[in-house]
């Protein structure tokens, strides 16, 4: 069965910064594109950034871009999420997702997505 594990989520100050990780077991994701989505209570998940297999191209939302940072290790089987100049808006749960497609192809639709972490909570206060 695969896992996916997120870290790294708490509470921080407007402006301030968190690292969320993202540890994947039971699946070499060395040929996925991995995401990163968020959801607020009240809201729809949406897309926050998606990283190619082998971590050479990413996208990101224009609510996170210039913000945000995701980058992928093979290796470990891990994805993180920089997170700086944290706004009250990017309060969410931040959950990690795997494609399991393996073209070189970046999705921004998380229906699209197979595998999900449980999540975990940014709390950014004003």
């Amino acid at each position: 069965q695969v896992q996916l594990v997120e870290s790294g989520g708490g509470l921080v100050q407007a402006g301030g910064s968190l690292r969320l990780s993202c540890a994947v077991s039971t699946w070499t994701f060395s040929s996925n594109a991995m995401g990163w989505f968020r959801q607020d209570p009240g809201k729809e998940r949406e897309f926050v950034a998606v990283i190619s297999y082998n971590g050479r191209n990413t996208i990101y939302a224009d609510s996170v871009k210039g913000r945000f940072t995701m980058s992928k290790d093979n290796a470990k089987n891990a994805v993180y999420l920089q997170m700086n100049n944290l706004k009250p808006e990017d309060t969410a749960v931040y959950y990690c997702a795997l494609d399991r497609d393996t073209r070189v192809v970046l999705r921004t639709d998380p229906s699209e997505y197979d595998y999900w972490g449980q999540g975990t909570q940014v709390t950014v206060s004003s």
